[in-house]
């Protein structure tokens, strides 16, 4: 199986005599797959069975868009050799396990951008946001991050410590506003899914909306971050709880300071 981007595509080859139902419903614990396949079948044939009772057989070349709610098994005496484009092909069925871990996440923006850019020109705009770029960079290296990607005007990083995620948003609020730019800064700590160039889970839509809830200059923390970086140094002013957008349970934000 490998990760292209945000898909995952998986090769699967199914033995004679395999069956879905017989191999793996005692495993998944349903009486159907309750996965929506996407397959290529390369070698062999493979039937299924559709939970209205209707059953379908497919031949090298087909590609077969198989809805949630199906038994499955090889037909024939050559085994059926398939890609999955869903990547569930480890158990063919059972949903497939990727890596995770707790990380804290650094995410940046650019404040008033599109203005700056219409009032300083292309020009202009294109030779401050590479200063910009530069700088951050410069930061997320100083203090040990990894950089996960660009937003157009903002960084996404990540951070082993929740001490260096704080003090590296901090260090590059300073250094960008040097530049004559003003960004805003969220921080905050959880579970995410780790794919080769990337991370995704709720905990990063949560550092998304943190970072938009910060004002001009500021750096905003959750209260999972705050509690792991006691003692540090660093300073917590209590800005109260947040309904944030795409999140069920309100936020305890704190802005973010140097002390020590």
């Amino acid at each position: 199986m490998v990760d292209i981007g945000p898909l995952a595509i998986g090769r699967a080859i199914l033995e004679p005599g395999w069956r879905w139902s017989t191999d793996l419903k005692s495993a998944v614990g349903t009486e159907l797959c309750q996965l929506h396949h996407l397959h290529v079948l390369i070698a062999g044939r493979i039937a299924f069975e559709m939970a209205d009772g209707e059953v379908y057989e497919f031949s090298p070349s087909d590609v077969m868009d198989i809805p949630p709610g199906h038994d499955a098994w090889v037909v024939g005496d050559e085994p059926a050799v398939l890609l999955d484009i869903s990547g569930n092909v480890t158990d063919f069925g059972l949903p497939t396990s990727r890596a995770r871990a707790v990380a804290t996440m650094l995410m940046t923006d650019i404040v008033g951008s599109t203005k700056m850019a219409t009032e300083v020109g292309d020009a202009a705009w294109k030779q401050r946001l590479g200063d910009h770029n530069r700088a951050v960079r410069r930061q997320i290296e100083r203090f040990h991050g990894r950089e996960i990607k660009t937003t157009g005007d903002g960084f996404l990083a990540i951070f082993e410590s929740a001490e260096s995620a704080l003090r590296c948003a901090l260090a590059t609020r300073d250094a960008i506003r040097d530049l004559g730019i003003e960004i805003r800064g969220g921080v905050h700590t959880g579970e995410v899914e780790v794919l080769s160039d990337d991370v995704r889970g709720i905990a990063v839509h949560a550092a998304a909306r943190i970072m938009a809830a910060a004002q001009p200059s500021e750096v905003l923390t959750s209260a999972v971050t705050r509690a792991l970086a006691e003692g540090t140094g660093l300073g917590f002013e209590d800005r109260g709880s947040h309904a944030l957008k795409g999140l069920e349970t309100p936020l305890q934000l704190f802005r973010v300071a140097r002390l020590s």
